[in-house]
């Protein structure tokens, strides 16, 4: 098989495709060059860093220790009539309602105080009760900052 190709090209009017455009553009060219514009202004957009969201775990257990820095801590009472509160009344105020961040602010404070002060206690309250204000303070800000770390 044999393929012929040509080599001698019909020249074209280079003023015909000019014609043409502006034939289908009748915008007139300018005559006489423009003063120069002024530049346009230029925007520098910053990259913000990436925004992390407070999980509903973390609040709950931040605003929790928030309610006792406030209303004060108690043993042996979820409420004390003068306003202080174990560490389950504190993340029962703080979550508002029994909802899963407070399950799971819970499930996680629990975790902290057992990894802190033994495997042998079976609820928040009876750890509560057997341990002084700092012990207490000191689980509650590792549950926070595991909390944090999960991003939960």
């Amino acid at each position: 098989m044999s393929t012929r190709t040509e080599t001698d090209f019909t020249h074209i009017d280079p003023d015909l495709y000019a014609k043409a455009f502006q034939l289908l553009d009748p915008t007139p060219e300018p005559t006489a060059p423009a003063a120069p514009a002024a530049p346009a202004p230029v925007s520098v957009i910053l990259a913000a860093p990436p925004v992390r969201l407070t999980g509903d775990v973390e609040k709950t257990l931040t605003d929790a220790l928030a309610f006792l820095d406030t209303h004060g801590w108690a043993k042996h009472r979820l409420i004390h009539p003068e306003g202080p509160r174990c560490s389950i009344g504190a993340l029962r105020a703080a979550a508002g309602a029994r909802n899963a961040a407070y399950r799971d602010a819970g499930n996680l404070l629990l975790d902290e105080a057992r990894q802190q002060h033994g495997n042998q206690w079976e609820s928040i309250p009876s750890w509560n009760d057997s341990h002084t204000g700092a012990q207490v303070r000191s689980v509650w800000e590792a549950a926070i900052r595991r909390a944090h770390h999960m991003n939960i």
